[in-house]
């Protein structure tokens, strides 16, 4: 099969993944709106509806238009253009002409050793954050992997509703913040005598963030199984994407991590909770399971590699960047 006959399949099949991406967006949309609502009309009645419609029309406009450097800064990613990277950025450019993007990604990296990437923006400008513990410790064969599950992401047009995603997240923090802070208002009435806040909006402005994240556990599944799928298909090594989720997968944290408020309290940040993925055991048997691939494997040199030190972050310890640990 040729590549030409590859890009068509890719592209016949993008309109049904369009609407599943827009229909993920709404419900996680819908969601957060009447968590909001049912949390804040008891405080402020009507002016919820207003509010709610003001955070929306918030979110949206980010996810579509901010661009992907400013998505980086907020993580601390720096872009890399030295020749010590052009290995990874040569793999890069390749990875994106075979799904036939117009232009690669620009590549950034994470001061963590932690073992994460994600991609932001859009398929006419687009851009790939992996941390240094990521271009350290995992073969070229893995990082051709992790980068063609970034790429399938770009191409089939999902970093729009994975920022939206992101942006609920964080807004769902915000909420988890202020029901805190009204939490402890009400305790000071209690000494007080004052009226209490409506411990009901309290209750689920401290729970929003786990209820919107358990809403994306739910729609990320069949999303990250079909990556796995169009990034072993665009590499053509499966077991090389194998190795490296395997890898990934026991650095980034648990699932019970994203549940404990504040969340999400992963050991690395990801941009969007829809990012987490099935179990381990189900997606290597899954690519363990793909017939050929119809692309050519990758003419892929493991070394040598010329270190970052020196390049690269930084001090490696324990930081907090709003709102959680990085490593």
């Amino acid at each position: 099969m040729s590549f030409a006959t590859v890009r068509n399949l890719r592209l016949a099949a993008l309109d049904p993944h369009a609407a599943a991406n827009l229909v993920q967006a709404a419900l996680l949309l819908a969601a957060f709106v009447t968590i909001l609502i049912a949390a804040s009309w008891p405080l402020i009645c009507a002016w919820s509806l207003l509010v709610a419609a003001a955070t929306v029309g918030g979110i949206v406009a980010l996810a579509v238009r901010l661009p992907p450097q400013s998505v980086m800064r907020l993580y601390g990613a720096r872009p890399q253009n030295s020749a010590t990277m052009k290995q990874v950025e040569l793999l890069a450019d390749n990875l994106a002409r075979r799904v036939g993007l117009k232009g690669a990604p620009r590549l950034y990296v994470v001061p963590s050793m932690m073992l994460s990437a994600f991609s932001v923006g859009t398929p006419q400008s687009s851009a790939i954050a992996v941390t240094e513990g990521l271009l350290r410790r995992l073969t070229m064969r893995e990082i051709a992997g992790v980068f063609a599950r970034e790429v399938s992401h770009i191409a089939q047009g999902d970093l729009t509703v994975l920022a939206v995603a992101d942006f609920v997240t964080r807004a769902g923090q915000l909420m988890y913040y202020a029901g805190v802070a009204l939490a402890a208002l009400n305790l000071y009435h209690l000494f007080t005598h004052d009226e209490l806040v409506s411990w009901s909006s309290v209750a689920l402005l401290v729970l929003a963030p786990v209820l919107l994240n358990l809403l994306q556990f739910s729609l990320s599944h069949t999303r990250e199984l079909d990556a796995d799928r169009a990034g072993a298909l665009l590499t053509g090594d499966p077991m090389g994407l194998a190795s490296a989720i395997s890898r990934l997968e026991s650095s980034t944290g648990t699932l019970a991590e994203d549940l404990i408020p504040p969340v999400p309290a992963r050991r690395v940040p990801q941009p969007s909770m829809l990012r987490c993925p099935p179990p381990l055991a189900q997606r290597i048997a899954r690519l363990h399971a793909l017939e050929a691939p119809p692309m050519p494997p990758l003419d892929i040199a493991e070394g040598p590699r010329i270190s970052l030190i020196g390049v690269g972050p930084i001090e490696m310890r324990p930081r907090y960047r709003w709102p959680g640990v990085w490593f």
